[in-house]
């Protein structure tokens, strides 16, 4: 590409110094190498498939560990915020898992898809995710919480 060499600008006459791409006054561009079509090629507009409704998978029990004997015990959602008993050691203690001594190791719940049980780490709850039998997208939810 040659630079502007200087002289009178086209568009108002002003007298330009060489090598520069704008007129100082009137900002005319001095080059016309610089009008063509820019070589990068612009992709067309092709607008993102609408994305899908992903279906709740509500938690049915839990897996956590006995805070007496730190076995894992599966209990079902109905016995949260009450007494309950490990079958293992026979200790009884409160189903709060507010409590710091519950440990809650997964969650159970059922692919609204498959129907197949699915036990995942709490970290995946509220979270959309794909059932690992079918494939298809689900979002955790635990309504049981608070």
């Amino acid at each position: 590409m040659t630079s502007w060499p200087g002289g009178a600008c086209p568009t108002c006459g002003e007298e330009v110094p060489a090598n520069l791409i704008r007129c100082r006054s009137c900002s005319t561009i001095l080059n016309d190498e610089l009008h063509e079509p820019p070589s990068v090629v612009i992709p067309e507009y092709r607008p993102l498939p609408e994305v899908t409704s992903c279906p709740s998978a509500e938690t049915s029990g839990l897996f956590l560990l006995c805070p007496v004997c730190d076995r894992e015990l599966r209990i079902n959602n109905k016995y949260r915020n009450q007494n309950v008993r490990c079958k293992h050691c026979k200790a009884s203690f409160l189903l709060d898992l507010s409590q710091p001594l519950i440990e809650l190791k997964s969650f159970i719940a059922n692919c609204p898809h498959c129907e197949q049980e699915l036990r995942a780490a709490p970290r995946y709850l509220n979270k959309k995710v794909e059932c690992k039998f079918c494939s298809e997208p689900l979002l955790f939810n635990d309504k049981s919480a608070g």
